[in-house]
């Protein structure tokens, strides 16, 4: 367990061996917070193309990009919906998972390291928080000790946590380490949801059917491919007529609509430079979130996907 879904990806990169220099290949589409360590660690990101049916990473443009010289692969679950890792050729390429949007989902924990996230908005909460999954004992074992400043606490334990022996130490920090764990506050917060997340999973799925179900037949809009997906974010396409412009009509009939997430590469901080991705740049216009969270009822759903026909059938 850590204090935040990016303190996991901090430890995956440095499990994974990423080093100043090193080149890593990642998805354009995804919560920054998916590269900002890598920033911290001065690797070189490889931004990849998506999906157009998906937005999820592009498992051939991954494969065209992989060189001696990727250290590392990193695959985002957006909005849930489980990327393909098994298309990715990585070979000996450690592969990283953010499922910071994905818990709940079937197919996650393919990769060498997942990474969950328990922040306030997600659908298991612990109020802030993530989790890291490990494949092998030495890497649990590391990325305990550097959660909390690289001291190993079972050693201290042994030593009946005393930090001198005669005038000398009992352990020792061989690397720098982090303050990333989470408080025993969080873990009471995150069992009391853990009670409820069933419950509130199941309710997303019925409202994404009601959404599928209602936009299905309205040719100005195309929805994503279906798959295993824990349903945090309703993403669709608008692909004939302003996505802008339909926003602006849902939010004079009351409805919130967002993007969630921007390509990263036109950020300052990761280049500034629109880059030659022809799904993503076909894309960046059309892509759009709908309402979804416990506090939306299946008649608002309804509500939506009526407001968005009448925007159709008003520019006929």
């Amino acid at each position: 367990m850590t204090n935040s879904g990016t303190a996991a990806l901090h430890l995956a990169y440095i499990l994974a061996g990423i080093k100043k220099g090193d080149e890593v290949i990642s998805t354009v589409l995804t919560c920054t917070a998916t590269h900002h360590p890598l920033l911290w660690m001065k690797a070189k990101i490889r931004f990849a193309d998506i999906e157009p049916d998906t937005l999820n990473i592009d498992p051939k443009d991954v494969n065209k990009k992989i060189t001696k010289k990727t250290k590392a692969i990193i695959v985002t679950h957006l909005g849930g919906l489980i990327a393909n890792v098994s298309r990715i050729n990585n070979s000996n390429v450690p592969v990283v998972e953010d499922a910071c949007q994905a818990l709940g989902a079937k197919g996650v924990g393919k990769a060498d390291y997942t990474c969950f996230s328990f922040q306030a908005i997600k659908g298991l909460t612990t109020g802030d928080g993530g989790m890291l999954v490990v494949k092998t004992k030495e890497d649990y074992k590391r990325a305990k000790k550097l959660r909390w400043f690289a001291i190993d606490r079972e050693q201290k334990i042994k030593q009946k946590w005393q930090a001198w022996n005669r005038r000398g130490i009992t352990f020792d920090q061989t690397e720098p380490g982090y303050k990333y764990q989470p408080t025993d506050i969080d873990a009471a917060i995150g069992l009391a949801n853990l009670k409820i997340f069933d419950k509130y999973q199941n309710y997303r799925k019925k409202l994404v059917r009601i959404y599928r179900d209602k936009l299905r037949n309205i040719s100005g809009v195309k929805l994503l491919k279906e798959g295993n997906s824990a349903n945090w974010l309703f993403m669709i396409k608008v692909i004939k007529g302003d996505r802008d412009g339909l926003a602006d009509h849902l939010l004079k009939k009351g409805v919130e609509t967002n993007v969630a997430h921007i390509r990263n590469d036109i950020f300052t901080a990761f280049g500034g430079k629109r880059q030659h991705l022809s799904n993503m740049n076909k894309i960046e216009m059309q892509y759009i979130c709908l309402p979804l969270n416990p506090k939306v009822s299946e008649e608002n759903v309804k509500y939506i996907c009526k407001a968005i026909r009448e925007y159709y059938q008003s520019k006929k």
